[in-house]
């Protein structure tokens, strides 16, 4: 017969440091595909205008921002709504709905993570 269940430890030092982190780079590295994207999306898509331009830098500042604040509780359903934001976006552009999808399903492994390190 055993004691009550231990919590499952992660073998980390600081697991809540290593989550953060792992939120702020998953945010990063969205900031960085994103600005880098805009180039090949005019030469491909062709119609990308001022508007879809400016939502695409508005959305990297913010992911910058973001992966800065990662400290703060509510940084993590804020970083939920960005990728939702992202993929609205792509009602100016196809292909921003294409990197939504692709950076949803990337935060929502962060967010697993999340779960499962911090219970």
């Amino acid at each position: 017969m055993t004691g009550p269940e231990q919590p499952r430890r992660s073998g980390l030092r600081d697991p809540e440091r290593s989550v953060r982190s792992l939120g702020a780079a998953t945010l990063a590295i969205e900031a960085f595909v994103l600005l880098l994207a805009i180039q090949p999306i005019r030469v491909v898509g062709g119609d990308l205008g001022g508007p879809a331009i400016g939502a695409i830098v508005a959305l990297a500042v913010a992911a910058v921002v973001l992966a800065g604040m990662m400290r703060r509780p509510w940084a993590w359903h804020a970083g939920t709504v960005l990728q939702g934001l992202l993929m609205l976006a792509g009602l100016l552009h196809w292909s921003l709905l294409v990197l939504g999808v692709i950076f949803a399903l990337v935060w929502s492994y962060a967010l697993h993570v999340r779960r499962v390190i911090l219970g």
